[in-house]
Parts: structure tokens; sequence; C-alpha cells
């Protein structure tokens, strides 16, 4: 669930990764964003990513149909300095933008999906450009993961 959020703007930058898209009917997203996050481990993909600017790891929501009811894309991957990439791999520029960040508590992966149903309750100032949740890496434990939410707002 959400414990915090706050209002930050934040410069563009360049995420590099795996992508599916997906609809958030009928638990659709969860399967399909939960088999990417099994490629991405099972592949070892952010190993193969090249100029990476740290470990984190990044799940982008773009290329929205509409809002939370329609049609996005999902890409899971990590910020990059330069853009060199694999076949396969999607390149995703994110615009200088303001973001309500989130932070979350709780266990993972139920505080992500709760958090997101707060958020989509709430979505009148969201511009629906790149949203993405930011994972931190150092956990004790998968159940510990820290995750920030980022959704673009006006």
């Amino acid at each position: 669930m959400i414990a915090n959020t706050e209002t930050l703007t934040l410069k563009a930058k360049t995420i590099v990764g795996i992508e599916v898209r997906t609809i958030n009917a009928n638990g659709q997203a969860m399967q399909d964003i939960g088999a990417l996050w099994g490629r991405f481990m099972e592949e070892q993909v952010a190993d193969k990513i090249q100029h990476k600017t740290s470990d984190d790891i990044y799940c982008l929501y773009t290329d929205y149909e509409s809002d939370h009811t329609g049609f996005y894309s999902a890409i899971i991957g990590c910020e990059v300095s330069n853009v060199d990439v694999n076949e396969g791999f999607k390149v995703v520029h994110i615009p200088a933008s303001k973001y309500q960040v989130h932070q979350l508590s709780g266990k993972f992966p139920d505080k992500v999906y709760a958090s997101w149903q707060q958020i989509w309750q709430n979505s009148d100032d969201r511009l629906y450009t790149v949203d993405y949740d930011l994972y931190k890496p150092g956990a004790n434990s998968f159940e510990e993961m820290e995750v920030e939410i980022y959704v673009a707002v006006n």
C-alpha cells in the first residue's frame, strides 16, 4: 500500500528492456507482466543491457491506448547512458516531467498491485505518457524488495 507520496519534477532518461502489450481487464496485465518478469529473470536480461547507469530495475507503463482501462505496453529494463541495444530490446525515452512519487509499504509483490489499484481510482491528474515502478537492489528477501511508483501528472 502507499505509505507516502510527494511530487517531483524529474529529468529525462532512457530505459532499455523487454516488452509486452497488455490490458488491466480480467487480470490480464498481472499474468502478462508476471510472465515478463519471469523472462527478465530467467534470461538474465539486466546482464545483457549495455551502458547501465545503475542496478536499479524499471517496470515502465507507456504507449497507452487511452487510460488505465485500455491497452498499454509494459517494459522491464534498466536506465542507460548510451543507446547501444541488442536485437529484441525496446528503447524508451522518458521525457522530463512532473511525477507523483509513491513510497510503498508491505510485502512485494502484493504492495505494488494494491498501490496501483489506489492510483487507478484517483487518476484525474494523470498524463498517461510514461509511468513506472522503480525497484532498488539490495533487499534481504523477495518480499522486502523496495519499490517506488512514479506517475506522470499535470
